[in-house]
């Protein structure tokens, strides 16, 4: 059996880590304060944005996104179905509609094809998910909004570090979204950041996340007033200093993290690659992944084994495999609020019928590693003489 339980993901604290949130503990500021700034900063020189503005969550993010475009009622967003739901919900925080496209049966991205076919003169923006860490192809996303006037936004929850065409992952989009969930790359405890060239995209960002309030409290300290306005209606999304703190401190060390991600990867894939009985999806030869998520595709369901029977076997063995996503436009809300229905995406929705995340983190030991491949082979039944 396995030496411990292997989650699918798993976050990584240390003494550096805890060091410095106990250095915020004993300073004069919890929130609101100068380590928010510096987190800002660094994770903006990360990725090579000019703005950086730190929210509560991902999906915080993903919100003060859609609220700084000013999507509204009527308004209508192409957002992928192969994605966690907080994607499609931003928009309908808004009073927008989320329109499902449908993605690439090989790589499970957003298919621009089917965002062409979507188009209707509602639409406002695009948001492209850079699936399981993978980049989307921007190219032809941005060629695609330039023609229609129309935002592009990445959510790139899975995808920080990863380029494409050697362009990082948080240029290539009018704004980028990124979530610092235990889950990710690294962590805040909770926590997200939207990334833009657009100063004015920032500020708007920047009021939503303070309840729409135009003067913060180093702007009044500034200026020497009490006195503020709310502008417009926002939110508490603000991040502290303390997960601040702890992000800072997580993000020296995610070049090391992210080396090590893809080199569990390339072990998974070397394994599998010629399998008739699972496939990984397809890498793109123009992007460096991050690998937030390994998800392969069962096959031949004549040889008579079921995802949930494989599920369920790898459970047993203590492997915390999963299964990302359930499509989005499947959930009842979407059913029942909008009428989506399976057949709307048929590729998602096959894909989902076959797919699971095997565990992936860092701190996985090659042992560990070898233990979920002979755990597969195992609850595959044998599939290599099977493929003989």
């Amino acid at each position: 059996m396995a030496p411990r339980f292997l989650p699918y993901a798993r976050h990584a604290v240390d003494q550096e880590d805890l060091a410095a949130v106990c250095a915020v503990l004993s300073s004069d500021w919890l929130t609101t304060g100068p380590v928010v700034d510096q987190f800002e900063e660094a994770v903006g020189n990360f990725v090579g944005a000019r703005e950086a503005v730190a929210l509560s969550s991902g999906t915080a993010a993903l919100h003060s996104a859609m609220a700084a475009l000013g999507i509204g009622l009527g308004d209508e967003v192409i957002v992928p179905p192969m994605t966690f739901a907080a994607t499609a919900n931003c928009v309908v925080f808004q009073g927008g509609t989320p329109v499902f496209a449908d993605v690439d049966p090989e790589t499970l991205l957003l298919d621009p094809g089917q965002v062409r076919q979507r188009i209707t003169s509602r639409t406002k923006a695009v948001i492209a998910v850079d699936y399981a860490g993978q980049p989307c192809d921007y190219d032809a996303l941005r060629e695609i909004c330039a023609r229609h006037s129309l935002a592009l936004v990445a959510d790139a929850c899975h995808a920080l570090g990863a380029t494409y065409k050697g362009r990082k992952v948080g240029t290539l989009a009018d704004m980028t979204v990124f979530s610092f969930h235990p889950a990710k790359h690294i962590t805040t405890g909770e926590g997200g950041m939207v990334v833009t060239g657009d100063p004015e995209l920032a500020r708007r960002i920047r009021l939503f996340r303070n309840h729409g309030i135009a003067a913060d409290h180093k702007q009044r300290a500034l200026s020497g007033t009490w006195y503020y306005e709310m502008t417009a209606l926002g939110y508490n999304y603000r991040l502290s200093d303390l997960q601040c703190a702890l992000g800072m401190s997580q993000l020296r060390k995610l070049p090391r993290w992210l080396a090590r991600r893809r080199e569990i990867a390339q072990k998974y894939a070397s394994r599998l690659h010629n399998s008739a009985r699972v496939r990984p999806l397809k890498k793109r030869p123009e992007n460096e992944h991050a690998y937030h998520l390994y998800v392969i595709r069962l096959l031949r369901p004549d040889l008579g084994i079921s995802r949930e029977e494989v599920f369920k076997r790898l459970r047993q063995r203590g492997i915390g495999a999963n299964v990302h996503y359930i499509p989005v436009h499947l959930h009842p809300f979407y059913r029942e609020t909008f009428g989506t229905r399976r057949g709307l995406c048929p590729v998602a929705e096959k894909a989902y019928d076959q797919i699971i995340s095997l565990p992936l983190f860092p701190a996985m030991t090659d042992d560990e590693v070898e233990y979920v491949l002979a755990s597969l082979e195992a609850a595959l039944g044998a599939w290599r003489a099977k493929e003989r």
